[in-house]
């Protein structure tokens, strides 16, 4: 699923590109800690340079000591977009001013009026507060300390363990009820809503891990164990239950679209497994599922074969009471193949059975 919240990309190249351990964060922190403000605009494309006064011709290699230097002028610095090189230094911006900004400070606004006008991530420093504020396009990001930067990712990581519980949980529910064909509205949207949750929140950590740079090392590793292939089971949910003129990128749209307080509503979840139909009216209505997320499970059976699968029985009752000759009437189904969807659904069934009386 994509973890708006959801960050654009271009955000996210930007946070790495000012991440500890980067050049352009030492030369960044050079300037905090020498009390400096700064206006920086990564690009020194044809647009960014139209809007440039005065200033001179740079095109020096970038370090860090030469950005802290450049730093004590009061104009802006034009970087290249790689930062690789200085472009320009002490140039005046001149930004279209009919385009809004909700800042106040002059170097904070007309940071945000480039951003937003121009494709160029801007960096703002403010020399009394000694904050670095990122901006791309209508977004802004500040950059926090990395100790409390690393606290809350550390947080964010457990409560995201709390959540994967539940979805976990939602998920084996849907799964037993799916086996004794019961499943409503309200089982699906659960899990759909419970993975959106989850979806969140690992998105927030991956903005952390990418503003930490080379300090999120072990960040990394944990959210890469926890958030393991959640996508791909939250898109078999949704494929099994989607009208058949629908897609999953639909029911995503939907559900990114949706505040943190409609999340929490379970109708707004089930809104979105309709995207293109009408508004279901009842959450217990009964549900079909195609068996997609089961066959998911058969060893080497790729998604071809099970689209195929699930287009000829149609619903997962019809492939549970199928013989091995009704499976091998699938086209390009072997006769390995249909043992192998026999034997796992039959798994499946006394896995169910042994958790209930458990």
């Amino acid at each position: 699923m994509s973890p708006e919240p959801r960050q654009p990309d271009a955000l996210l190249d930007a946070l790495a590109q000012v991440a500890p351990g980067t050049p352009l964060r030492d030369g960044l922190d050079r300037i905090v800690r020498a009390k400096m403000g700064a206006l920086l605009v990564l690009s020194d494309s044809l647009d960014v340079l139209a809007i440039c006064s005065g200033g001179f011709l740079l095109d020096a290699p970038f370090s860090p000591q030469r950005l802290s230097e450049l730093a004590k002028m009061d104009g802006a610095i034009i970087l290249a977009a790689d930062v690789s090189r200085i472009a320009r230094a002490n140039v005046h911006l001149v930004p279209d001013s009919s385009v809004s900004t909700v800042e106040t400070g002059t170097r904070h606004r007309t940071a945000e009026r480039v951003a937003r006008s121009l494709d160029a991530p801007v960096i703002s420093v403010s020399e009394e507060m000694s904050v670095i504020n990122v901006y791309v396009g209508d977004q802004k990001h500040q950059l926090q300390e990395v100790g409390r930067l690393l606290d809350r990712a550390n947080q964010a990581l457990q409560t995201l363990e709390r959540y994967k519980v539940r979805l976990d949980d939602a998920m084996a529910n849907l799964t037993a009820l799916e086996v004794e064909d019961v499943v409503t509205l309200r089982d699906v949207a659960a899990v759909v809503q419970r993975g959106e949750m989850v979806h969140r929140i690992a998105n927030e950590i991956e903005t952390m891990i990418v503003e930490l740079g080379v300090d999120a090392r072990l960040l990394r590793l944990q959210l890469d164990e926890l958030y393991t292939e959640i996508d791909l089971e939250i898109d078999l949910v949704i494929g099994d239950y989607l009208p058949v003129d629908c897609t999953t990128s639909d029911t995503h749209r939907l559900m990114a679209a949706l505040s943190s307080d409609e999340v929490l509503d379970l109708r707004q979840s089930a809104l979105a497994l309709a995207p293109c139909g009408a508004a279901p009216d009842d959450l217990d209505q009964a549900l079909a599922p195609r068996g997609m997320r089961l066959l998911a499970r058969v060893p080497r059976l790729t998604p071809e074969a099970v689209r195929a699968i699930t287009n000829h029985f149609g619903e997962l009752t019809k492939l549970q009471r199928a013989t091995l000759a009704d499976l091998l009437d699938v086209p390009d189904v072997t006769r390995a193949q249909a043992q192998a969807i026999k034997d796992t659904l039959a798994r499946v069934v006394e896995t169910t059975i042994m958790d209930q009386y458990n």
